[in-house]
């Protein structure tokens, strides 16, 4: 399933603020993401292309940050962990930053992501526009989303696009489930049942015969005949880890086989078991076996 990386939303959103990390040029289909530091400065005027979720990763304890929600000012202080919500198609008004520098995670989740937990959730139309235009939230489950996306996008993994691909239906489940103007439908009652024996068998030959290909958690799903976010939580329940994980685990063993034989360059086994670079390679492979690939392949030889 080849996927378009998503469009942050259109213009310099925040013009005054400092880029540190982006997501641009990582390939994310279902969520794009920014790492920006912010000092006192002026909030996006543009129209929301995306549902927006910003996050104060790293905080202070003084100052506040205005903004203007339903024509009314509010201020919070933008200690870590604060939150800010923008619904697709709203238009900021004036955010104004009176405090030291902040770091503040912007994760945009476009409209499919919403669309794409229809199977589970019984939303209303253009559910990302129905999202309530809030700001001083506190939501564990979205700060847990954030830390997990930030560390992909710093530290690229072999499975993180299909990380990225979960978490970004969690995200809009999160948001479905909390922060709706409307109200919704309860999640039809499946429990946590893990998949049969019959399509497990079937999702995990799949993985095993497209481990140097750009699987998704999509991809699986209609192996499963199942809703992606259905997929997820079963396969979990069958497999005791996430689908990312998983895949993440055999494209370890594939690249430990791969070293074994001692005839691929390492660089070349980084890329066929989709790691970004090398050295993201090298790091989740000492992570794994407390050696780097060229130590295990030295192992190897004695």
């Amino acid at each position: 399933m080849n996927q378009q990386p998503v469009q942050r939303p259109g213009g310099p959103s925040y013009p005054t603020s400092m880029l540190l990390s982006s997501s641009k040029d990582l390939g994310w289909s279902t969520l794009s993401a920014e790492l920006r530091s912010h000092g006192r400065s002026d909030g996006p005027g543009t129209e929301a292309l995306h549902a927006e979720v910003a996050i104060t990763m790293r905080g202070v304890n003084e100052g506040q940050v205005a903004c203007k929600v339903g024509g009314s000012w509010r201020t919070v202080r933008p200690t870590t962990g604060t939150i800010w919500l923008r619904p697709i198609g709203a238009k900021s008004d004036v955010a104004l930053i009176s405090a030291p520098k902040v770091q503040v995670m912007h994760m945009y989740v476009p409209a499919p992501v919403f669309r794409r937990l229809a199977d589970d959730y019984d939303l209303p139309t253009s559910p990302g526009r129905s999202i309530r235009y809030s700001c001083g939230v506190q939501d564990p489950i979205i700060s847990q989303v954030a830390q997990t996306v930030l560390s992909e996008m710093m530290h690229p993994t072999a499975a993180g696009r299909m990380l990225v691909e979960t978490s970004s239906l969690f995200l809009a489940a999160r948001l479905a489930h909390s922060y709706l103007e409307t109200t919704f439908a309860q999640p039809q009652a499946r429990g946590c049942h893990g998949l049969n024996a019959r399509r497990l068998k079937r999702v995990l030959e799949y993985v095993d015969m497209h481990l140097i290909d750009d699987v998704t958690v999509g991809d699986l799903a209609k192996v499963a005949c199942l809703s992606v976010f259905h997929f997820s939580r079963a396969f979990a329940a069958s497999m005791g880890v996430p689908p990312h994980r998983y895949v993440s685990q055999r494209r370890l063993d594939y690249a430990k086989a791969m070293i074994v034989t001692g005839r691929t360059p390492l660089d070349k086994i980084a890329l066929d078991t989709r790691f970004a670079s090398q050295s993201s390679f090298t790091r989740a492979f000492r992570r794994a076996t407390g050696m780097t690939p060229g130590e295990y392949r030295q192992a190897l030889r004695q």
